[in-house]
């Protein structure tokens, strides 16, 4: 995402109506005159929405039946995707998370760039699925992550949120909570899930960005990864390991939000706002009410920045005829035009929309919201762990981080296998 103003605006109007143009009407697939495609989904918070969306799409669309299926939370959700691929069981429409999936599926991927949704998308959104000139998905929407609170619980010791400007300030918000845990109810101020190796490539989006001018292109492309903000890292590492509510590298993402942030018994994880539907089905209170996100705050951008942009692109797969191609793109023009899907995408699935064609005034929680204002101000970094090297930030870093919160290996080990094994790979 480039700095500056990004608006997200406008109405539901007129052309935002208009079918893809790319698509035409959907042929039809064998003798029974259906076209069947399949979509992977990466997003299990919001899997019930979309299956529900699916449902109404094929309702009004007698001749498509669309498959999904979901794989993600504590499944390793790249990996299911290559196997996929592997085994022949191609998806239609599959989920991408940036120029490195891009680069991995390119010759599967059609070219959408002439299509309506890459037209109405917001300015710099494309930027992390177009390779050669050629827009190889589209944004599912605009998400944005950091170090998100229990503001209650912050307020409950003592804290104001909007005085922690710095790295200090978040060790000594930290160690204030550490301190009242008993009578705040805490089994630990973290619920950092570092058994999911993706939390911490996606912390690495706050780390590495800064060595790259926060680009994307420019992270993709290099081979001379210095690691420049790597005592951020260590220091924000070390904090959640020493005051986490479980075993740092043993923690699964459902018991970090579900069991020990959502029911108050962590104050801090990191995490964005794709939680939100899953605390609003706990408590529809929390997400409107309780809860604030916080930026990192590194060697180079003591300022802090929030990470946000789109953290997932639909790819559709052009290697399975045209009219599952078209049936696809139909498809997902559906998804983000129709008023009844388009209202569902904002109030039910809770997404930033990644198109003009949307009303800003329409999303309603709070996180969301800041993280939308950070992102018109200038003051977020794009997803930048979808640039670094294919699998880097969760095979490799993801491991090293957890063997270093285990006692299993030393912090400048951690550095140099990761500067290693990032500047071996072969140029994109």
């Amino acid at each position: 995402m480039k700095k500056g103003k990004i608006l997200l605006s406008v109405t539901f109007a007129g052309a935002a109506l208009l079918a893809l143009s790319a698509c035409g009407s959907s042929s039809s697939a064998g003798k029974s005159g259906q076209t069947t495609i399949s979509i992977f989904n990466i997003k299990t918070e919001t899997a019930k929405q979309l299956n529900s969306l699916v449902k109404d799409y094929e309702s009004t669309h007698k001749g498509v039946k669309i498959n999904v299926t979901t794989v993600g939370g504590g499944q390793d959700a790249r990996a299911a995707l290559k196997a996929k691929f592997t085994s022949g069981d191609d998806p239609t429409i599959f989920m991408m998370g940036g120029l490195a999936d891009a680069k991995t599926y390119e010759n599967k991927l059609a070219d959408l760039s002439k299509t309506t949704l890459a037209k109405d998308a917001i300015k710099g959104t494309l930027d992390g699925a177009t390779l050669d000139g050629k827009t190889l998905g589209v944004p599912v929407n605009i998400e944005g992550f950091g170090w998100i609170i229990r503001k209650d619980i912050f307020e409950k010791a003592g804290i104001n949120v909007d005085n922690i400007k710095s790295f200090d300030d978040f060790k000594a918000a930290v160690e204030t909570l550490d301190a009242k845990k008993s009578e705040l109810g805490l089994k630990g101020v973290f619920a950092y899930s570092g058994a999911e190796k993706w939390v911490t490539s996606q912390f690495s989006a706050e780390i590495v960005g800064p060595e790259y001018n926060n680009s994307l292109s420019k992270t993709f492309k290099s081979r001379d990864f210095k690691f420049t903000e790597n005592e951020t890292m260590k220091n924000y590492i070390d904090l959640a390991n020493k005051y986490n509510a479980a075993p740092f590298s043993s923690l699964d993402y459902t018991t970090s939000v579900n069991e020990l942030f959502a029911q108050g018994k962590a104050a801090i994880i990191h995490q964005g706002n794709w939680i939100v539907p899953t605390l609003n089905s706990i408590d529809p209170n929390l997400a409107k009410n309780d809860i604030d996100i916080i930026p990192t705050y590194g060697q180079s951008n003591s300022s802090g920045y929030l990470a946000a942009g789109p953290s997932w692109y639909w790819g559709v797969n052009k290697t399975q005829g045209a009219a599952k191609e078209k049936a696809a793109e139909k498809f997902l023009n559906w998804m983000y035009t129709n008023d009844k899907a388009k209202t569902s995408i904002v109030n039910d699935f809770d997404y930033i929309p990644a198109y003009t064609n949307f009303n800003a005034s329409d999303i309603k929680d709070p996180i969301s919201h800041k993280l939308l204002t950070a992102l018109n101000d200038g003051k977020t970094i794009p997803f930048i762990q979808n640039a670094e090297p294919d699998g880097w930030g969760e095979n490799t870093l993801g491991v090293q981080v957890q063997a270093y919160a285990s006692g299993k290996t030393s912090w400048a080990k951690v550095v140099s296998n990761v500067t290693k094994d990032w500047n071996s790979r072969p140029k994109p």
